[in-house]
């Protein structure tokens, strides 16, 4: 920075001057001079590559700390500031995810609610077997969609999910029976919700019963006793459902997509080491 400083002053200033107070030498500067004249090859241009090829894999979402991780497995021996200094240099940012605000609950119904037994222990390795739910808004120019998604506690997977025109009390149920065909029908797993009137409603809460889950739902007016399903409702929607779609078949396609073609398969996700959800739970029943 000093030789740069002094190139670019000495012709307003004498070059003695300058050299003497920044503490530099005439030879050192000559050879600056000449190295900026006759570049050598990057030293970088293979690890420049490589970042911006991950970068655009993530669809442009990664920032350092999973940028880091995905240059180590291609063999880059590299430092986070090392990768924050290049992705300077090529202009490369990640998204931050914005925090989501539950729109979607209805709780003020005379439909039975149940404990809250799941009580925010959200930790990959809680030895609570859990899914939890939640339902969110999705916006197309052809109207509202709906959003049911059913994940893993344990994987972060969507293991299913449901969209539909209206809120129904079957939203919910068609977006857990998707998780439980998917999941080839465990029992004893803790299912958890607000307490919005589809979650409490008697069809589904027989379905559950039936089926061997156990109900678990969020204190009133509480959204962090359900941080997993709304975490992710926020990264749906800061990285897939940015906009208004032009249409619900449109909503439909790009959601498809992202759960079943990034987010499961290749997402890196912070809470499982930055591995992806189907990459952490390969690795946990391999274990």
């Amino acid at each position: 920075m000093r030789y740069a400083f002094v190139a670019r002053e000495r012709a307003h200033y004498p070059l003695g001057v300058l050299c003497r107070l920044l503490g530099v030498s005439r030879s050192g500067l000559y050879d600056y001079l000449g190295r900026q004249m006759n570049p050598g090859p990057d030293p970088d241009a293979s690890l420049r590559r490589d970042l911006r090829r991950c970068h655009a894999e993530s669809r442009g979402l990664y920032g350092r700390p999973r940028l880091v991780t995905d240059l180590r497995e291609l063999g880059h021996a590299v430092g986070p500031k090392r990768v924050t200094r290049l992705m300077r240099e090529e202009g490369l940012r990640g998204k931050t995810k914005c925090r989501a605000r539950p729109r979607t609950t209805d709780s003020s119904h005379a439909r039975p609610v149940a404990e809250n037994l799941l009580d925010r222990q959200f930790d990959v390795t809680s030895t609570i077997p859990a899914w939890v739910s939640d339902i969110t808004y999705i916006a197309t120019r052809e109207g509202w969609l709906y959003l049911a998604v059913v994940l893993s506690l344990q994987t972060r997977q969507v293991l299913g999910y449901s969209l539909s025109d209206r809120m129904p009390d079957d939203l919910v149920e068609q977006a857990f029976l998707n998780a439980w065909q998917r999941s080839s029908g465990p029992r004893g797993v803790l299912f958890h919700s607000d307490r919005g009137s589809q979650y409490a409603s008697h069809d589904f809460r027989r379905t559950l019963t039936a089926l061997g889950f156990v109900p678990s739902m969020s204190r009133k007016a509480n959204c962090w006793d359900n941080a997993v399903a709304e975490s992710f409702f926020a990264t749906l929607k800061n990285e897939e459902a940015t906009g208004v779609y032009p249409s619900k078949v449109a909503a439909h396609a790009g959601i498809a997509t992202y759960i079943h073609g990034f987010y499961n398969p290749t997402r890196r996700h912070s809470a499982l080491g930055n591995r992806s959800p189907d990459n952490y739970a390969r690795d946990q029943m391999a274990a």
